[in-house]
């Protein structure tokens, strides 16, 4: 008898396997884009439109004006200074919780996971009341205790670095933790074969495997820090010159009937959330989701 030859399915190369497969497009495919489209129109890109062009309305005069006056540039500085620490704090712990939601089980892990999730459902408005009952100077559960060691949290920086990053607390932790699902735990695991410490594994797997969703979760987070207003007025008390954010320069301007700084400090946060946004997508590899 003849040999019969049996033929294996040959796998498809990788690139073809990662390539997701085509859909056909239907009428209602475009009318769903045109649907998402006119969505978006409305509620992102024509609001920041009339921003932008309000803002440029008499040319240049009203930034001039704006980084002229002493009051809004100190303003502008204390927001990138809150901004940064909110993003350094989260960070580090934003890359400590997604690794302990990961890659542990233990007792209350999903009462962790919900409570995470807290800065998003709640109202900044609520954060803020919460913070001043907690370390108020007079009648807060610690803030006498912090007053007699001469270190004020609220009407002060750090009460308004407290409400921000707060927050902004679930931003990182939402970015890293599907990150170090997928990426999973078997070349962690060949290394800690080979010897390698916690720490070298970290640094030279897991850090480089997650660096882009550290990169995402930084850009979500300064934005989200820029632009906090509601639980900062609440424990900033928007002293001039002191703990006056540009959130609240903003709605200071403009509840004084100018309009042009108003909008001329709202494009330059806006400004700043939308380079870091293109920024990160011109380095950002192209095989990369």
């Amino acid at each position: 008898m003849a040999d019969t030859l049996v033929h294996e399915p040959v796998a498809p190369p990788v690139e073809e396997r990662r390539r997701p497969p085509r859909v056909r497009k239907t009428p209602m495919t475009y009318v769903l884009r045109i649907i998402a489209a006119t969505y978006l129109f409305f509620l992102v890109a024509w609001p920041v439109s009339l921003v932008v062009t309000n803002t440029f309305e008499g040319g240049f005069g009203s930034i001039t004006a704006l980084l002229e006056d002493p009051d809004t540039v100190v303003a502008l500085q204390l927001s990138a200074y809150v901004a940064v620490f909110s993003v350094v704090i989260n960070t580090v712990f934003g890359i400590g919780i997604s690794l302990l939601l990961v890659r542990y089980e233990f007792p209350g892990k999903r009462v962790l996971n919900a409570l995470l999730d807290i800065p998003l459902s709640v109202s900044p408005i609520v954060v803020g009341l919460a913070l001043v009952l907690v370390y108020s100077g007079r009648n807060g559960w610690f803030g006498p205790t912090l007053a007699g060691w001469g270190f004020d949290v609220i009407f002060s920086t750090p009460g308004i670095i407290m409400a921000t990053t707060f927050v902004a607390l679930p931003l990182m932790i939402r970015e890293l933790v599907p990150v170090l699902e997928e990426i999973g735990i078997e070349q962690e695991q060949a290394a800690q074969s080979l010897g390698a410490s916690a720490l070298q594994r970290f640094v030279r797997i897991t850090l480089p495997s997650i660096k882009w969703g550290i990169v995402y979760g930084v850009v979500l987070t300064l934005a989200r820090s820029l632009g906090e207003f509601g639980a900062v007025k609440v424990v900033s008390g928007n002293v001039l010159g002191q703990t006056r954010t540009a959130t609240l320069v903003v709605e200071e301007k403009y509840l004084n009937f100018d309009q042009q700084g108003a909008y001329a400090t709202a494009f330059l946060l806006a400004m700043v959330s939308v380079a870091c946004i293109v920024i990160v997508a011109i380095i950002r590899p192209k095989n990369h989701p």
